[in-house]
């Protein structure tokens, strides 16, 4: 049982309209009772709290008797509460010294600093949600696109979840038979139907493997999709990136080579969050500083998820088409060609120029633009956000049980990953018939704690520590 009283301020650092002060604890409601008033004249401390109505006072220095803000207090009773504790929260006038003077006061009453994540943390410990609803808290407050907050609101409310506990239900009604019959072969009749374990072992398996493609699919919408604008010096990568900004982030010159070093900056298209990657001409040269800048320009595209391959389309002669883009780097990636400088062509030029070329990577996209008008861009930009969110509308039916559910983050996939391979490795075993139960029981109790560390049923204070750890302090 959590026995310490903590609190923090819960809004961000800086002048406001309101600012709130969260005590969480079984001392919560005794302590705002001695630094609280409904009067300014005097403190007259109130017979009782009602739980969840908001009472309007004073906070008082319980040392010098001085009004310290007007306020208004909510109380909030075990167990309907945030923290599933006695929890008071303090509305108060938004500023650096005020919250602080009140927080100090609180404090001097025997009360504990909240740690970074805190309050989370008790409400997991308390039962009130899981592991996976505690990290949806700060992937909420984090969200950098609509796209990444509807994922962080799903699994808020309990989609992912569920979904890891039906497969782990799944696995533990199975163990359970198999140590049944290890531990009593004489009273069980008949052993397990290998067939039947192997159809549940099989079910559960796709499952995870479902659930880590969302992850392949839509992480992105989370992290951020990566772009890489790459191709020759002075073909427009600096004004594309400019462009696509809609602001001077990279320096544009009529000579070339002017980019010499990776520029990345954030950009959110229709919802989608996105991480663009200027980078150095492509090109032979023998200057020191060009090379380390081309090297560092191919390791982000190695490490990007889409490409933009510009070419100057004034350079492209009436034959062929040929791009020189059929290079290894653009294996299993996502590309567009551009086209740009559309704006020295006439409109016959501009109309015959295709939609999309051949490679040995397959079909790519082309996309005319001209970053100097900014004509093409807004066509360019619905071409990225469909290129890069096809593979999850293709994907997002894979398995109905998870269709309401995208797995968010890497800790999430790495533990499905090894799930699945204990699972891989039980099927294996029933397969060459090589192992008996008492080995099976151990590859299905393998992936059931795995799944168990997902919603926090089996994970360990290491791996506790280090997701509230990344929380802020007052949530």
């Amino acid at each position: 049982m959590i026995k310490e009283t903590i609190a923090a301020i819960a809004t961000p650092t800086g002048a406001g309209g309101i600012g709130i002060i969260r005590i969480s604890g079984s001392q919560a409601v005794e302590v705002a009772l001695q630094i609280f008033s409904k009067s300014s004249k005097k403190r007259v401390t109130p017979p009782f709290f009602e739980s969840h109505k908001a009472i309007h006072g004073y906070i008082f220095d319980t040392d010098s008797d001085a009004v310290i803000d007007e306020v208004l207090l909510v109380p909030m009773v075990a167990p309907r509460s945030y923290t599933a504790e006695d929890v008071v929260e303090i509305q108060a006038h938004s500023g650096a010294v005020v919250m602080r003077a009140i927080l100090d006061i609180i404090l001097s009453k025997g009360v504990r600093l909240a740690k970074p994540g805190e309050f989370t943390q008790r409400a997991f410990l308390n039962g009130r949600i899981d592991l996976t609803q505690a990290e949806a808290v700060a992937d909420i407050i984090n969200a950098r696109s609509v796209s990444s907050l509807k994922i962080a609101v799903a699994q808020g409310l309990g989609h992912l979840k569920n979904s890891v506990i039906d497969a782990r239900d799944e696995l533990i009604a199975l163990l359970a038979e198999l140590e049944v019959t290890i531990d009593f072969p004489e009273d069980v009749s008949d052993t397990v139907s290998k067939e039947g374990v192997s159809q549940v072992i099989k079910k559960v398996l796709h499952r995870c493997k479902s659930a880590i493609q969302t992850y392949q699919d839509a992480h992105f919408l989370r992290d951020g999709l990566k772009i890489a604008i790459f191709g020759a010096p002075n073909v427009g990568k600096s004004s594309l990136m400019n462009r696509l900004l809609e602001k001077e982030r990279s320096i544009v010159t009529e000579f070339p080579g002017t980019t010499r070093d990776l520029i990345e900056e954030s950009i959110n298209i229709d919802g989608i969050p996105f991480i663009i990657s200027d980078t150095a001409g492509m090109h032979q040269t023998d200057d020191p500083v060009e090379k380390i800048g081309i090297e560092r320009a191919k390791k982000s595209i190695e490490q990007s998820d889409m490409v933009l391959f510009i070419q100057d389309v004034i350079n492209i002669s009436d034959s062929g088409l040929n791009l020189n883009i059929d290079e290894p780097i653009l294996s299993n990636k996502k590309a567009i060609v551009v086209l740009n400088k559309i704006d020295k062509l006439n409109h016959e030029a501009i109309n015959s120029l295709p939609s999309s070329i051949w490679t040995q990577h397959g079909l790519i996209a082309v996309a005319p633009i001209s970053a100097k008008t900014g004509d093409g861009v807004f066509e360019l930009k619905k071409m990225i956000t469909q290129i890069a969110t096809e593979d999850l509308i293709k994907n997002s039916n894979i398995n109905p049980n998870w269709s309401s559910s995208v797995v968010p983050n890497l800790r999430h996939k790495t533990a499905l990953q090894t799930a699945a391979s204990s699972l891989n490795q039980a099927l294996e075993n029933i397969k060459f018939n090589s192992l008996g139960e008492e080995t099976l029981a151990i590859d299905i109790r393998n992936a059931i704690d795995c799944l168990g560390e997902i919603t926090g049923d089996s994970a360990g204070v290491d791996i506790l520590d280090a997701i509230f750890s990344q929380f802020c302090i007052g949530k």
